[in-house]
């Protein structure tokens, strides 16, 4: 379905920042598994803004506008599953506050007044999802390492406050590495007074499989006190992500240490409210990565559920 040349006009009318459809990137995606293209294509293009892109998203149950921090691609982590193409990078980019304020303000209204759904990209969105559930710190990198991370704490709270969004979320998707940065805990701060969530990653039970998944330097014992010292201060979700790696699911033992671990985090004090389970649902950086089977992810879930007493939530 496409829209008509008066929808196409009223899109481009109302959007203080021009046309927001015609650089979307028109690239085929495959994917495992029967998902609609709508949860399946995630770029952190929209049009022309350069640092908020919406996405209907199944963990967040609706319309998500991601806010990326990391125009320029780099990240402390090179996960084997990203779908992040790091093989060009464009080079240092500043993250503009005032644009980053407007382009905010812009995509709330897309939403609020339907016009977002009328692009092709959004058009076959489920009736159900046609909400705006977060305003989410994600993109092509991780979105603490950003300077500024407490500045755009504020911004996305006082955006929160004027556009009188009291019950949309304020959510950081984050791999935990830099929560020991006394700016990072300002910011996390800001997002606990603003109806704000914590997504951390954990991926991994031991060291060697932390490594093998995530290829950084940072050693996975900080992550994991990391992730302990911000759960005893505010419930977190934990996000983690299980793959074939070269068609070798995890070996059950890894399996078994990640739910150690997350029984250790409980016992120090901190407080998980949801693990979140699933799998590769975009192409990933690494061809020898591939998804797991929904009742592979369902295993690992009913696991964790037994080991640890942690409410889960699987995501094929």
């Amino acid at each position: 379905m496409r829209k008509t040349e008066r929808e196409q006009d009223l899109c481009e009318a109302r959007s203080p920042l021009g046309p927001v459809e015609s650089s979307l990137s028109s690239l085929p995606m495959s994917v495992p598994g029967p998902l609609p293209t709508v949860f399946t294509r995630h770029e952190r293009t929209f049009g022309n803004f350069r640092f908020v892109y919406p996405v209907v998203s199944r963990r967040a149950g609706g319309v998500s506008i991601g806010v990326n921090l990391n125009p320029d691609k780099i990240c402390n982590f090179d996960c084997v599953y990203c779908q992040v193409d790091r093989r060009e990078l464009p080079g240092r980019v500043f993250v503009e506050i005032d644009r980053l304020r407007e382009e905010l303000h812009a995509a709330i209204r897309l939403v609020r007044q339907g016009e977002l759904f009328l692009m092709d990209k959004f058009v076959d969105t489920p009736v159900s999802l046609r909400c705006l559930r977060d305003i989410a710190f994600s993109g092509d990198g991780e979105p603490t390492t950003f300077t500024n991370f407490e500045q755009i704490c504020q911004l996305a709270a006082e955006v929160r406050r004027t556009e009188r969004l009291d019950d949309i979320k304020l959510v950081l998707i984050t791999n935990a590495s830099m929560f020991h940065r006394p700016g990072v805990q300002r910011g996390l701060a800001i997002l606990d007074e603003n109806g704000g969530e914590i997504w951390a990653k954990l991926d991994a039970g031991t060291e060697e499989y932390f490594q093998k998944v995530a290829r950084t330097s940072i050693p996975f014992r900080r992550i994991l006190d990391n992730i302990t010292e911000a759960a005893r201060v505010r419930p977190l979700v934990i996000q983690s992500l299980f793959m074939r790696l070269n068609e070798q699911v995890p070996p059950p033992e890894e399996i078994t240490a990640y739910c150690e671990r997350l029984t250790e985090i409980l016992n120090a004090g901190g407080r998980i409210k949801l693990v979140q389970i699933y799998s590769v649902a975009r192409p990933p950086a690494e061809s020898f990565v591939t998804a797991l089977s929904p009742q592979e992810l369902e295993a690992i879930a009913a696991q964790v559920q037994s080991r640890t007493g942690l409410t889960t939530a699987v995501y094929p």
